[in-house]
């Protein structure tokens, strides 16, 4: 079996990149697997410090894996950049990718995982990615398929990225062509409110991957039960978080024994799974204290 060499994305956050790193390195793959780390450089003196930081950090895993290559970017690309281009450069002499963040613990078992993934769905084109995450906790389903992309610890194959996804410009042109009834459905009627990422500048790549694989009716193999966990939501680039006023339902520990797959022809939805992602995704996973209760019941007051 060749393995998928991992892409990871790194900028500011040390801390965080070890804490990946060390979780990365402990998997049962690991010295099997070829790893590309994508730096991306700071915008001021104080970010190229910490991100300086990082490289060295960095630097420390380099005999933990089969290859290692460190990508400095001599600027800062910003996330997007750093990503789809990192993706690019692996795909030119890959044809599976493993992407994760900065952020990401995996679990021990995570590579295993990924790696079956791909080999039993290498040939069933409409499976487009595989997650490493799920909103859910399901306990007699190991694995499902969804329409939904979830970009924490993530796969796919280069034929699936190179003829679908596009880095959308605009609002127009990510929606062009759908109807309104399919932005209900990539909203799961308004719970998941997705498409509020087209007005970022840059667009987000995850919405674009998100949008492609509606088009494309495609679906993502997901795990029943979480092989991955963000540490980095309270101060990733495009989530925050307070401890005091929100917390995430699905932030929870991976799982730490091998996820059992099996392979099927023709793979589809399952609706019950859609209404309990609907159910868990709605405010996008937050669940509130007291405090934030109160905090948000203002915020809705003044803003009218």
């Amino acid at each position: 079996m060749k393995l998928a060499p991992v892409a990871l994305f790194v900028y500011n956050r040390a801390d965080n990149t070890r804490r990946t790193l060390e979780a990365l390195a402990a998997n049962s793959l690991a010295r099997q697997t070829e790893v590309y780390v994508f730096s991306d450089g700071g915008k001021d003196p104080l970010s190229w410090t910490q991100v300086n930081e990082v490289r060295q950090t960095v630097r420390e895993f380099a005999g933990e894996f089969k290859t290692f290559t460190l990508v400095e970017r001599s600027e800062n690309i910003y996330l997007e950049r750093n990503i789809t281009e990192g993706i690019a450069q692996v795909f030119e002499t890959h044809n599976r990718i493993i992407v994760l963040e900065d952020d990401i613990v995996t679990s021990p078992r995570y590579l295993q995982y990924m790696n079956e993934a791909f080999d039993l769905y290498h040939d069933v084109p409409r499976v487009m990615h595989v997650a490493g995450f799920t909103n859910l906790s399901l306990t007699d389903t190991p694995f499902y398929f969804t329409p939904h992309m979830s970009g924490w610890g993530w796969g796919t194959w280069r034929n699936r990225w190179n003829e679908h996804f596009r880095h959308y410009k605009t609002r127009e042109e990510a929606l062009d062509g759908l109807t309104p009834a399919d932005l209900d459905a990539l909203q799961y009627g308004g719970v998941f409110r997705c498409l509020q990422s087209l007005d970022k500048r840059p667009i987000p790549w995850d919405i674009c991957w998100e949008i492609a694989i509606y088009r494309a009716q495609g679906l993502c193999l997901t795990p029943g039960r979480t092989m991955v966990r963000n540490i980095g939501l309270s101060q990733g680039t495009h989530f925050r978080s307070c401890s005091l006023l929100q917390w995430y339902e699905f932030d929870r520990e991976p799982q730490q024994q091998p996820l059992p797959l099996v392979r099927i022809a023709n793979p589809q939805k399952d609706p019950a799974i859609e209404t309990l992602f609907a159910q868990a995704i709605t405010d996008w996973g937050i669940r509130y204290t007291a405090l934030g209760k109160v905090a948000r019941y203002i915020y809705k007051k003044v803003r009218g």
